[in-house]
């Protein structure tokens, strides 16, 4: 795991979306696992200024969204299709018929969730996956004690995601329940996984998925066991690593570095 932990949240946003854009360069034909919310918003802004100023092409990309909320319709202002056209697609060229992001209005949500692990499959599986965190710890909408072996499926949300995200919903009533997400364990079938998280609500969270034990209770800590992860945090989602000197002692020493 490599740990970069930045001045800024928008040099953090700015070296994730290097990364990004990295293999997108390499392969044009690259598969991105997307993530809603408000840590990649910076990201996604960045790979927006590539695109526009330095030719960064979408034409061939395939792109698979985390989550939905159930019993949004792709048009509610809160729902996740809404969020990413608004903040991404809209102003990538990514053809429509390759962006695919979860259903809120399935009528057979064991069908779809199926569906979607084999529509994953067959585009050759996620090239690059990019992360955010929640507060407790979850990565999409896998909530605490979710399997670490966990497939794309419906899930009941926690008491603190609802109140967390109520800040987007004129009232917490409005806030949804339920949710359609990757498992853990489609996360981690991902080539790579690239995590941001900023501010200080992220501290705590942080410090347990990256030095923690990997457990069920905070499920980013599941990035342990993968074998390329970069994570990208500012100086107060960085706050709580006791690692941090070590951190920043490799990002100085790393090859090629003056």
């Amino acid at each position: 795991m490599e740990v970069v932990v930045c001045k800024s949240y928008e040099e953090l946003s700015r070296k994730a979306a290097l990364s990004v854009a990295e293999i997108v360069r390499v392969k044009p034909d690259a598969v991105l696992g997307m993530a809603a919310g408000s840590s990649p918003l910076g990201l996604y802004r960045e790979l927006i200024r590539m695109h526009r100023e330095e030719s960064l092409d979408f034409a061939r990309v395939t792109t698979f969204n985390l989550d939905e909320y159930v019993g949004l319709p792709p048009s509610h202002d809160q729902s996740y299709h809404y969020f990413m056209n608004e903040s991404f697609f809209q102003h990538v060229n990514i053809p429509e018929a390759n962006i695919h992001i979860p259903s809120g209005t399935a009528d057979d949500y064991e069908s779809f969730c199926r569906h979607y692990e084999e529509l994953i499959a067959e585009s050759g599986g996620i090239d690059v996956q990019i992360l955010g965190i929640g507060a407790d710890g979850h990565m999409a909408f896998n909530e605490p004690t979710s399997s670490l072996a966990s497939r794309t499926r419906l899930k009941t949300l926690a008491k603190q995601t609802i109140e967390d995200n109520s800040r987007f919903f004129e009232k917490i009533e409005d806030v949804p329940v339920h949710a359609v997400t990757m498992g853990v364990g489609t996360i981690l079938e991902a080539r790579k996984l690239v995590l941001v998280a900023d501010g200080q609500k992220k501290a705590d969270a942080m410090a347990a998925a990256i030095e923690g034990p990997v457990t069920s209770m905070v499920t980013t800590s599941a990035i342990q066991l993968h074998a390329n992860v970069e994570v990208y945090l500012d100086e107060a989602a960085a706050a709580k690593l006791k690692m941090r000197d070590y951190y920043d002692w490799v990002q100085a020493n790393k090859p090629g570095v003056d």
